[in-house]
């Protein structure tokens, strides 16, 4: 079967339908991440001002990524195990007249031989056994997506522990805490090597959380990193929530504004999740002829102006826990700023927001 994505056309065997995989994987849900990605790859050396000319497709499958960064102009190399994904990929680039290698190596053992300017890591469920060698690898960019969203958010609380060495916590921020939790693993395994991971533009979006990660050698600017970790206090009743940096947490005892019961997670990423910069930079590099160019461009803005606070609200969840009504929230967000708080929507959803109000300030102007 054939597919057409940003330019290039593609033979794909594999289907996406409930998780299962048929033939070589491929997943069309991803154009938007894809999208993203080759505009996020051509605005990263003005923004970044390196040279950036090697990429590696370290789980190429049927090598869609690899093919869009060789017609993006980069040098690219696929890598997979699977035989019949190499052959498929080779396939791929040939039928696009593109140059590029495609090696048939375990990811890991690959990305421990060989440098590369960016290295993206795609795999099909946790991208952590892959982690320790992207590091090893990549020189400046590392792009990574991860599609265990429940363990991540915390609703497979031991699996997410288990995968992530942190505590992960089902809240009703459930997709930020995925984020976040990923985050935090990825900045702690890069400064094992004395690598500062900066993510310089994070979004999640259809069951996925995909981030990219400027990197830095040196100890210090490695502990500058993980001194960006922290836990966050979240009380299940009043929906209320404090973060704290550290790596020893101190819990609350109980809620401050209604006295319920608090979970803690963490240690998680708590720092802005993106550059303001980078991410303009990333929106004005999508073309018009993508796929996705409309929603990529509304999912940049909307990232670029969101508040620098380590999580958000939905406004729904709010006022059903006040057993109100929801008023629009273009009203919700004027009322709060109009009281002196700031606010600003997120783009986990079209109910979520930012602000620095806790949720019993909220529910005297709202409730």
């Amino acid at each position: 079967m054939e597919h057409v994505e940003g330019g290039c056309r593609l033979e794909v065997e594999g289907t996406h339908e409930d998780g299962r995989e048929e033939g070589v994987f491929f997943n069309p849900v991803q154009e938007l991440n894809r999208d993203v990605t080759v505009a996020a790859l051509r605005a990263y050396p003005d923004w970044s001002d390196r040279g950036v000319e090697t990429y590696l497709d370290a789980t190429a499958a049927s090598g869609v990524r690899g093919v869009r960064a060789a017609a993006a102009g980069f040098d690219a190399t696929l890598c997979d195990v699977d035989p019949d994904a190499v052959d498929l990929a080779r396939r791929n680039l040939e039928r696009n007249g593109l140059d590029g290698e495609v090696v048939r190596r375990k990811a890991q053992a690959f990305m421990h031989e060989a440098d590369f300017d960016v290295v993206d890591l795609d795999p099909f469920g946790t991208p952590i056994p892959f982690t320790d060698a992207a590091f090893d690898s990549a020189r400046s960019l590392l792009c990574v997506t991860a599609t265990d969203t429940a363990p991540l958010c915390g609703a497979h609380f031991r699996s997410g522990v288990r995968t992530y060495s942190t505590v992960p916590r089902n809240t009703e921020f459930h997709a930020e805490m995925g984020l976040r939790v990923l985050l935090s693993a990825l900045v702690r395994t890069a400064a094992r090597y004395d690598v500062a991971a900066r993510p310089v533009l994070s979004h999640v979006s259809a069951h996925y959380v995909r981030t990219y990660l400027h990197l830095e050698t040196g100890a210090q600017r490695a502990d500058d990193r993980v001194d960006e970790l922290g836990y966050v206090d979240w009380c299940q009743d009043c929906l209320y929530r404090e973060a704290e940096r550290g790596l020893i947490a101190d819990p609350l005892d109980a809620c401050p504004e209604c006295g319920g019961t608090i979970k803690t997670a963490g240690p998680i990423y708590l720092a802005i999740p993106h550059d303001r910069g980078f991410v303009a930079a990333t929106r004005e590099a999508v073309p018009d002829e993508f796929g996705t160019a409309g929603e990529a461009r509304d999912l940049l803005e909307r990232i670029g102006s969101e508040l620098d606070r380590p999580t958000h609200y939905d406004q729904h969840r709010l006022y059903r826990t006040w057993g109100e009504p929801a008023i629009g929230m273009d009203d919700f967000l004027e009322g709060l700023r109009g009281a002196g708080f700031e606010a600003s929507r997120t783009h986990y959803g079209g109910t979520t927001l930012r602000t620095d109000a806790t949720p019993g300030e909220m529910r005297e102007l709202f409730g």
